[in-house]
């Protein structure tokens, strides 16, 4: 009985509500069938001229000011950049580390550092060049006492291993810059559009919100694509420093077995290797 009562009142306050409901709509209609200039999707008190006709993240480009064009372009080099770096450094460093355990898995097999240097000879490997600096140090303390020689071939190896990995490291330097630098330059972009953006409130007197939106989206665009350019350029430069920690580790596996090797055949007495290299 009560649910009754309570459908009873909605079902009248429903018909109380189409009421005027019906009347208004009689009365936007009828002004429109004499003759009454059709409606449009623009704000009240605002051109349809001022709009932008366009709102994809190319038209926001296209109607962008010119210092925030400049920072997207920038922003935009930066991130092809990142993915060059990229590509060829992640062949540099898979070839690098391919033929660093070759190397080393020679090394490692070898008896003496004159059967290392004959099978590495003529490559142009970063192990090959250990064993070969291992092998000319050796031949150039033909007659001097071989209690400093394992000393002098560790100095040249610890070089060796430095510029060999100054060399795999180039180019990586320019995704830290990217991934540190690209969002305060794309914040650059932002607070600039949104400046002019301001700017146009006040040349066009008004404060509407489908005026002020369009400018405001094209200035945070800017933030985006600093976004979009430094958080690759960070994983990728994470992703190589890592890796390049891993080749260097194998060359001072290398190293260690080069040395291995120079005590070896210190103990053996077969150094200097004047002739047992040649």
């Amino acid at each position: 009985m009560l649910l009754k009562q309570y459908q009873t009142l909605y079902l009248a306050a429903v018909a109380w509500m189409a009421v005027p409901l019906c009347a208004l709509a009689q009365d936007i209609t009828e002004p429109a069938a004499a003759g009454a200039p059709p409606a449009t999707n623009s704000p009240p008190g605002v051109s349809a001229a001022l709009l932008p006709q366009d709102l994809s993240p190319w038209g926001m480009f296209l109607n962008a000011d010119v210092v925030v064009k400049a920072v997207m372009i920038g922003l935009a080099l930066a991130s092809l950049v990142t993915w060059t770096v990229w590509l060829a450094k992640s062949l540099e460093l898979a070839g690098a580390k391919r033929n660093a355990r070759k190397g080393l898995r020679i090394v490692s097999q070898s008896a003496m550092l004159a059967e290392a240097d004959e099978q590495l000879r003529g490559q142009r490997t970063a192990v090959a060049a250990l064993v070969r600096a291992a092998v000319a140090e050796a031949r150039l303390s033909t007659n001097l006492h071989g209690d400093g020689l394992k000393e002098r071939i560790a100095w040249q190896l610890e070089r060796i291993e430095i510029a060999l990995a100054r060399r795999i490291t180039r180019g990586t330097g320019v995704l830290a810059t990217i991934g540190a630098t690209a969002p305060f330059v794309g914040l650059f972009g932002t607070v600039w559009g949104i400046m002019n953006s301001f700017i146009g409130i006040s040349k066009a007197h008004t404060t509407n919100l489908a005026v002020v939106a369009p400018g405001i989206a094209e200035a945070l665009l800017a933030t985006a694509l600093g976004l979009a350019a430094a958080i690759p350029a960070v994983v990728i430069y994470n992703v190589f420093a890592r890796s390049i920690t891993g080749y260097r580790g194998i060359l001072g596996d290398a190293s260690m077995h080069v040395m291995r090797l120079v005590s070896r055949d210190l103990d053996r007495r077969l150094l200097p290797l004047s002739r047992a290299a040649e």
